[in-house]
């Protein structure tokens, strides 16, 4: 048999690594389809409808024709709406050459490093950390440095530490506040510190994911980066979207706001990569950051609610200790307890991936180990869900750790 030559695969492709998310929802999938009822609490996505005047806008939209080309940094109505959103919810003044939407916050990210970063130059991400952030820098050639942002200090950025881990290599830091898996938020106070060090860095550049922003729960309102500390504002860029406030993530916009050279290049990577973002999709989004903003604090109420169940539940289960978050609508509980044990099933569970699969297996809860945030042994468990789901998820957890011996 002759042995047939073809083209090979780029390298980079071992880099891109399937996101541990999207690997427990689908194995959840699986056993769903299989006939099991799966709990998942394992993706980030809010179980409420898009608002019906976001949805309007849209149709509306098609109705009119509005279904061309769009601009690659986003049409003028939606801009013109993150400007105002930017100056309603943080007093942050941003030209419209200074904004630009892409295909999720996702692609905001990628676009700005992308645009930025070189081959072997370091980003520093304080972990626990969304994973994604991780396997993008990995992906357009950087090299990603974790800061251990531990438990005691309420899983929030130490400056001493942000201040060792700065090299002359060092291109962006990556803040995310609330956090995604932890849900800790900084205060002024804590960021007035952050920012302090990195005025004496001036090579570095800083990203805000601000994607949680109306997801915050602290005393204290809401502060980005670029608020607290304008010295900074050139050389920062505020990130956000509509997924998580206003439940859209399936419209696929994300937006930002920054110094207009940046801006200037993410555009034209995102010229490159996807042209520009779903106009039907804009015109939602319009509608919705510029339509009524009750529904906002309404649903934050909501989590911060199901937040209060979900911790108490997890505090009461033998081996578990949870964290009480700020923010966002994760929690990211330590299963050191349960380590060391056997489960129901006989799975010895020495690492926290082991009790999250075995959870999945044998107790049809899914969940996402700590390992894939950049910290162990936890997991994180999203509560945007349906209340009878977490109640039911809360009961399996509690009968799983309580099996194990």
């Amino acid at each position: 048999m002759s042995t047939v030559n073809r083209p090979g695969l780029a390298q980079r492709l071992g880099r891109a690594k399937v996101a541990a998310t999207v690997a427990m929802s689908s194995k959840a999938r699986a056993l769903r389809e299989a006939g099991h009822d799966v709990v998942s609490l394992a993706i980030g996505e809010p179980d409420f409808d898009t608002p019906p005047h976001a949805i309007e806008a849209a149709y509306q939209a098609g109705l009119r024709g509005d279904t061309k080309y769009p601009p690659q940094d986003g049409t003028l109505a939606l801009k013109s709406a993150v400007q105002r959103q930017f100056r309603r919810d943080h007093r942050l003044e941003y030209g419209l050459d200074e904004i630009m939407v892409s295909n999720g916050a996702k692609q905001v990210i990628y676009n700005a490093l992308m645009a930025t970063v070189d081959e072997g130059d370091e980003v520093l991400i304080p972990v626990p950390c969304w994973a994604s952030y991780t396997l993008t820098v990995q992906l357009v050639g950087g090299t990603p440095v974790h800061i251990a942002c531990p438990q005691n200090n309420g899983f929030r950025l130490r400056p001493e530490d942000l201040d060792t881990a700065i090299t002359s290599r060092t291109k962006w830091l990556l803040l995310n506040f609330p956090n995604n898996p932890t849900g800790a938020v900084a205060s002024r106070a804590e960021l007035a510190a952050i920012a302090d060090v990195l005025l004496r860095h001036p090579h570095v550049w800083v990203m805000c994911d601000d994607m949680y922003e109306h997801l915050y729960y602290a005393e204290e309102r809401y502060a980005t980066l670029a608020k607290v500390e304008p010295r900074l504002r050139e050389r920062t860029l505020t990130v956000s979207g509509m997924s998580k406030t206003y439940a859209m993530t399936g419209w696929r916009v994300g937006f930002a706001g920054g110094p207009k050279d940046l801006i200037r290049g993410m555009v034209a990577i995102q010229g490159h990569v996807a042209a520009g973002v779903s106009t039907i999709s804009q015109a939602a989004a319009a509608a919705a950051l510029d339509g009524p903003q009750e529904l906002v604090a309404e649903r934050a109420a909501i989590y911060r609610r199901r937040r209060d169940r979900v911790v108490e539940a997890l505090n009461a289960c033998p081996g578990l200790s949870c964290h009480r978050p700020e923010g966002a609508f994760y929690v990211f509980p330590n299963i050191a307890g349960c380590l060391g044990k056997t489960t129901a099933g006989g799975r010895v569970l020495l690492t926290d991936e082991d009790f999250s699969l075995a959870l999945l297996e044998e107790a049809h809860v899914a969940v996402v180990h700590g390992a894939a945030f950049g910290m162990s042994p936890y997991v994180r468990i999203s509560y945007a869900t349906d209340d009878e789901s977490l109640a039911k998820g809360m009961q399996r957890i509690a009968a799983f750790c309580c099996g194990l011996r």
